[in-house]
């Protein structure tokens, strides 16, 4: 088997990163961890291989949404379908493991829709017809803005009709290589705010169905469309609408 990792590592951000966004880590060195045993346990430094002790590292900020993660029914409403919304450790973990799907949608401009016509000749293209609980990932090719000041705002946006196209179909989890499976939020905020409706911001996290999305995905130009395994399983963090998942897609040699 052949491993590509689908998730972007995580790491300290930039110092003009604003502070929602921002991922905080505090390192603690070999140094330290020996400092730290004799503290504890009165071990000295020379009774440890090469004087160290251990290296540790603790998160002071890291949001659920602030790398490659997994977003669970509850980020989209509280209810869906007339039920409370599941969290992402309610989740069954047989949706996340199984067949996946890559549509190429590079070709869509940055708040361009992609809708139910899109999927259908993008499936015809590939010669694949969807079965129920395969793993559909939007190819957008933003990856290669990861990290980048104006990745936020690069992507095109899967409309809430194509994703209840998937769901329809059997799939309960689709992902997208861009910061958000909608489009960009300000595109999003402006076409709200012109048509001063509901239903514009954020169609399709909340068209009302109990789905899970990957958002931040990396690598899917590695991928061919179809006949590969994809792992994307989501720490279980309880009562939590999101949460960070290591996503991997597994090739046959």
């Amino acid at each position: 088997m052949r491993f590509v990792d689908l998730s972007a590592p995580i790491g300290q951000s930039p110092a003009e990163t604003p502070e929602a966004l921002r991922t905080d880590i505090e390192f603690s060195d070999h140094t330290e961890g020996a400092l730290q045993i004799e503290a504890i346990l009165g071990i000295p430094s020379r009774l440890l291989r090469d004087g160290e002790g251990w290296a540790v590292e603790t998160f002071t900020r890291f949001g659920t949404h602030n790398s490659t993660h997994v977003d669970a029914p509850w980020h989209y409403n509280s209810r869906i379908q007339g039920e409370r919304g599941q969290t992402i450790d309610e989740l069954p973990l047989d949706w996340f493991f199984g067949p996946g799907v890559v549509l190429d949608m590079t070709a869509r401009a940055d708040g361009e829709a992609v809708d139910v016509d899109d999927l259908e000749a993008e499936l015809r293209r590939i010669g694949h017809e969807l079965a129920e609980r395969d793993i559909v990932l939007v190819r957008t090719g933003r990856d290669a803005s990861y990290g980048e000041p104006e990745y936020m705002g690069l992507g095109p946006g899967v409309t809430a009709a194509a994703t209840r196209w998937l769901y329809e179909r059997g799939v309960r989890v689709m992902g997208i290589d861009a910061w958000t499976w909608d489009a960009p939020l300000h595109l999003q905020a402006q076409a709200a705010l012109e048509r001063n409706e509901p239903g514009v911001f954020w169609a399709a996290h909340q068209c009302d169905l109990a789905y899970a999305q990957i958002e931040r995905l990396v690598n899917l130009g590695e991928l061919p469309p179809t006949g590969f395994q994809v792992a994307c399983f989501p720490l279980r963090i309880e009562g939590a609408g999101a949460a960070p998942a290591r996503v991997v897609a597994i090739l046959p040699d």
